[in-house]
């Protein structure tokens, strides 16, 4: 009988497991009442700054939910701009707002990435908790956001719809772009390397606006970048590379040195599956709005992606993004439990 961990692992090593693991993309969210009686009390930067917050936000789903392979540190992508020293918060409208907008070499020059692993302490003491309480069971991963949408946030000042300054800035500016991106990629790297050393299992980069990124610029301004921070990892450390709405550029997301790729909801992952040009764990693809129907439509939707997958090894199960808040407790019990009592066929 192997542990969940070791479920997990073998999976991202594409090794034959008896099912496929199953987390899920923002597990620790708002739709668990456990995490809203938290955040009642403490706002959303206090938890994550506090390790032992945000070891219990970690660890509520994996109670409600046994069948958890593994718990994916509470934090948030943009603790690395604020270590930096470009903060963040949220706006009262809703989304992300930066402390200013970086869009010359002043603004470049006012980032202090020395200090940036001294200043993330907090994340990697949740992650020495996390791993002392989860032992050799579970999995624990930990994250970070990909230099492509970091700068996203940084140069457009927070949220913003295709984040058209960013990519002006890209085009017009590109050596303080690249000048930006190899100071975030650096920051990054040593994060991510930090990480691994607390504890987790695996990384999850998360280019969340990769499909902002234009085609013929995704290669200079995001992948390379990607390729930068894995070459600098043991081999022996799983990256899962999640590039949202990149579908279309599969064989250089295979060539990034991530050992799994998450794929987004809409696509068929067995077709992936086939195109990919070497052997690699995929990682999907549930559409997050299935968790907000029925426990029988999740049923039906999750035993469609698995049976899909069925053929081959190297599957975790996961959504094609993010739990909303509108998801149901009942829906994402019969998401687990589904992937937890399949049989391959």
């Amino acid at each position: 009988m192997i542990t969940q961990r070791e479920r997990f692992l073998k999976a991202v090593a594409c090794e034959p497991v008896d099912r496929p693991p199953v987390w899920l993309m923002r597990q620790a969210g708002r739709f668990l009442p456990e995490y809203r009686a938290l955040r009642a009390k403490h706002g959303f930067l206090e938890m994550v700054r506090t390790p032992e917050l945000a070891t219990e936000v970690t660890l509520q789903p994996l109670r409600r939910y046994k069948g958890l392979d593994a718990a994916i540190v509470f934090s948030d992508i943009l603790v690395i701009p604020e270590a930096l020293g470009q903060a963040y918060s949220f706006r009262e409208e809703g989304g992300i707002g930066m402390e200013y907008a970086l869009r010359d070499a002043a603004g470049i020059a006012r980032l202090t990435p020395s200090a940036v692993v001294e200043r993330l302490e907090y994340v990697f003491a949740a992650e020495r908790l996390l791993r002392k309480e989860l032992g050799t069971d579970r999995a624990l991963l930990g994250f970070a956001g990909a230099p492509w949408t970091l700068a996203c946030y940084m140069i457009e000042g927070g949220s913003a719809e295709g984040f058209p300054n960013a990519v002006r800035f890209a085009k017009e500016e590109p050596s303080l772009f690249e000048s930006l991106l190899e100071i975030i990629t650096d920051a990054v790297t040593r994060y991510v390397v930090k990480q691994f050393a607390s504890g987790v299992d695996a990384v999850q980069l998360f280019d969340s606006w990769a499909g902002s990124c234009p085609p013929e610029h995704y290669e200079a301004w995001s992948l390379r970048w990607i390729r930068a921070i894995i070459a600098k990892l043991p081999t022996n450390k799983p990256i899962i590379l999640f590039a949202k709405d990149r579908e279309d550029l599969l064989g250089p997301l295979a060539d990034s040195g991530a050992k799994v790729l998450g794929m987004g909801a809409g696509v068929r992952m067995s077709s992936i599956r086939r195109a990919l040009p070497k052997p690699l764990a995929l990682q999907g693809n549930l559409a997050p709005e299935v968790v907000e129907t029925t426990p029988d439509t999740v049923r039906q939707e999750t035993l469609s992606i698995l049976n899909d997958m069925s053929p081959w090894n190297g599957h975790i199960f996961n959504l094609g993004h993010g739990l909303r808040p509108a998801a149901k407790l009942e829906c994402v019990e019969a998401l687990v439990e589904t992937v937890t009592t399949y049989t391959r066929l």
